[in-house]
């Protein structure tokens, strides 16, 4: 059975920046509800200031003033700030590894590699808003950001337990699948902002969606099915395990939540409240599954 033990500050350092990465998603969903991805409609500056401007008419000449909405401006501007300091965030927890488990180099690299994307990722930023939103560089802009969190609790699991057997192929296929439910989703999201922009009404717009909707609520099954597998096989195999145990609930618990906030945005409300909760939720639901991996690593039917 697993003991839990204190945290290191390593930990301490990785699991602030792992929460930090996870609000910056949040954020991120938020500014794309809101309608504020073109908030600043240049990159890295905001209307080609490093400060935004406090009106209309300190704009540059060669922006348009009908562009210029304060709301959306901040909205966007914070969601930037907020992505340099986690970058910060993870340059520390590189420097934390490189100092705590430098002979390790799991953990080392892991957070090097995280380090590297996150580079990446702030080019990507620049990109979805040259691209205006395209839905391709949205998808994969979200997929980077996830996979920087799951090799932050990478890091932080590999540094506290050590890894105890080959992994569970069924928990990695579950989590590819989850993976893929997000991009679908996010092309979906992609699908609809086209069908509003065009007129359609949005209480009518995912209908307009097609075969990629169809496919979306088709893996959200399967992802639910295989939460709810997980924890009948621990609790027939490992009954004693508590901590595995509160994971796979945790697992079910939030594929759980996923659907049902997928049947209100499918039937009661596209509002940016529930569109925010499922982003957030399917991110969480990626990160428990990969701990739990981690910390299961023969889980096999």
């Amino acid at each position: 059975m697993f003991q839990p033990r204190r945290l290191s500050s390593f930990q301490r350092l990785v699991l602030w920046t792992t929460a930090s990465t996870y609000f910056l998603i949040l954020v991120g969903g938020l500014v794309r509800a809101s309608g504020a991805g073109l908030g600043c409609p240049d990159w890295p500056r905001c209307f080609g200031s490093w400060m935004p401007p406090a009106s209309a008419a300190e704009l540059p000449p060669q922006f348009d003033p009908s562009l210029f909405n304060p709301t959306l401006m901040w909205t966007e501007y914070l969601n930037r700030l907020l992505g340099v300091t986690v970058g910060l965030l993870i340059v520390a927890t590189v420097i934390s590894a490189w100092r705590h488990h430098r002979r390790e180099p799991r953990i080392l690299w892991t957070t090097v590699a995280a380090l590297l994307l996150t580079g990446f990722q702030g080019w990507l930023g620049g990109r979805v808003v040259a691209n205006e939103l395209a839905a391709w560089v949205v998808t994969v802009h979200m997929i980077v950001a996830l996979v920087i969190v799951q090799l932050l609790l990478y890091a932080t699991v590999r540094a506290w337990r050590k890894a105890g057997g080959p992994p569970s192929p069924f928990l990695i296929a579950l989590i590819l699948v989850t993976m893929i439910q997000i991009g679908l989703g996010t092309q979906v999201r992609g699908a609809l902002d086209v069908a509003i922009d065009s007129g359609v009404a949005r209480a009518s717009a995912l209908a307009s969606v097609g075969p990629l909707d169809h496919l979306h609520r088709d893996g959200a099954l399967v992802v639910f099915a295989g939460s709810l597998l997980i924890v009948m096989w621990l609790w027939a195999r490992l009954p004693k395990e508590r901590i595995l145990i509160r994971w796979a609930y945790a697992v079910a618990g939030l594929a759980t939540l996923q659907v049902a906030l997928g049947v209100v945005m499918a039937y009661v409300s596209l509002e940016p409240a529930p569109q925010v909760g499922h982003l957030t939720v399917a991110s969480l639901l990626l990160g428990a599954e990969t701990v739990l991996l981690l910390l299961t690593p023969s889980i096999r039917f």
